[in-house]
């Protein structure tokens, strides 16, 4: 896809706004994946979408080429998504919508694993909801977006080592708040 883009890129960096229109029409949907699960639901997440495209196309002169235009984006929507939760959680709280679609396709056919995994995913839901914006945004990256710590740091303008840390605070947090049973044992062998 990086081939495919790098012409209309170019385009758009010239002014042409047919370009950026097109490279808006071929990665929203990537960056509207990434931006539901920083936020959590669709209308934040098309708010973010919106003001993350909004930042790049008064940004795309300045675009130097040195990531895909992807990865540049996916650090637009990151840092739109953590700006959007600061101002959302200054001014109200909102529930994760629970319609997410499951990723293993066996639970489809087991009703009682899909009833648990369905919890489990709106306990894990709640759960990343309530971790700070830019430990959450660190979690997506890494766990569902398979990023390595070097690209989450350059997407999000931080060192591989506050990438690091900042996604073990992450994990951390998460696994207390939904094993807290599991937190104890540790402390306990710690002893």
């Amino acid at each position: 896809m990086t081939e495919t883009l790098a012409p209309l890129v170019a385009a758009a960096r010239q002014g042409d706004r047919l370009a950026f229109e097109e490279l808006v029409r071929v990665t929203s949907a990537e960056t509207y994946t990434l931006a539901y699960r920083l936020v959590g639901n669709e209308h934040d997440a098309r708010d973010v979408v919106q003001e993350a495209y909004l930042r790049a196309y008064r940004a795309i002169g300045r675009f130097r080429g040195d990531a895909k235009f992807t990865t540049w984006m996916y650090r637009i929507t990151a840092n739109c998504a953590v700006t959007h939760l600061e101002r959302r959680r200054r001014h109200r709280h909102e529930e994760l919508a629970d319609d997410a679609p499951l990723a293993d396709g066996n639970v489809e056919r087991d009703p009682q694993a899909r009833a648990d995994a369905s919890a489990l995913r709106g306990e894990l839901g709640v759960a990343l909801q309530e971790l700070p914006p830019r430990l959450r945004a660190v979690v997506v990256l890494r766990d569902i977006y398979d990023l390595p710590h070097e690209a989450i740091a350059a997407e999000l303008g931080i060192s591989e080592t506050a990438a690091k840390v900042r996604l073990h605070r992450a994990r951390r947090r998460l696994r207390e708040q939904l094993f807290p049973m599991y937190g104890e044992e540790q402390q306990a062998h710690a002893v």
